[in-house]
């Protein structure tokens, strides 16, 4: 097997059984500037461009990385997101996804998964995902699951890496709750 042919392997084994945290690169420090994007993204079905400069204006943006629309710890992680959307937004944070899946899948994806509750962000060709060191694997164009809590002032309060999508709603919760504690001071 050749050394592409065993990264695609593991990528495709990592998605299937959720085991992603293995594979990832370096994700960006606590403090570094956020890189900032406009994609197209999906909300309950419909399309719209999802700024983060524009969602900052509003509060921290909880933004996750995920591997692909669909997959069973992809969809456990989005219900997961769904659940805990209300109590995000009372806090002033924004939830949004990120794949590298087309919009078309995501505008699925956002009613089916998401249940209406969060936005999920399109990154064909993943010049975003790579921003945020959250690619999977060298030569692999997918998301690794990678969790950031972003301040208003657009810098990185939290990074969570893991394999388990019921962590990344609770680090980032409780990475949000800090915030709001913190300004409440």
């Amino acid at each position: 097997m050749t050394v592409s042919q065993e990264r695609w392997a593991r990528a495709v084994f990592a998605v299937a059984f959720g085991a992603t945290s293995a594979l990832s690169f370096a994700a960006l420090p606590v403090g570094a500037v956020a890189p900032d994007f406009t994609t197209a993204a999906a909300l309950g079905g419909q399309q719209f461009k999802f700024s983060l400069a524009q969602s900052l204006k509003k509060g921290p943006v909880v933004l996750y990385f995920y591997p692909k629309a669909f997959t069973s710890g992809c969809t456990l992680e989005a219900h997961a997101f769904a659940e805990a959307t209300a109590e995000f937004n009372a806090l002033g944070a924004t939830v949004v996804g990120m794949s590298v899946d087309d919009i078309t899948t995501l505008q699925r994806f956002s009613v089916e998964a998401c249940r209406d509750k969060f936005a999920v962000a399109s990154d064909v060709g993943g010049r975003i995902t790579r921003g945020y060191a959250a690619s999977m694997a060298d030569g692999i164009e997918m998301a690794d699951r990678i969790s950031y809590v972003i301040s208003p002032l657009g810098k990185v309060i939290s990074v969570f890496s893991g394999s388990n999508p019921d962590e990344h709603v609770k680090q980032t919760m409780t990475a949000v709750q800090k915030w709001k504690s913190a300004r409440a001071q």
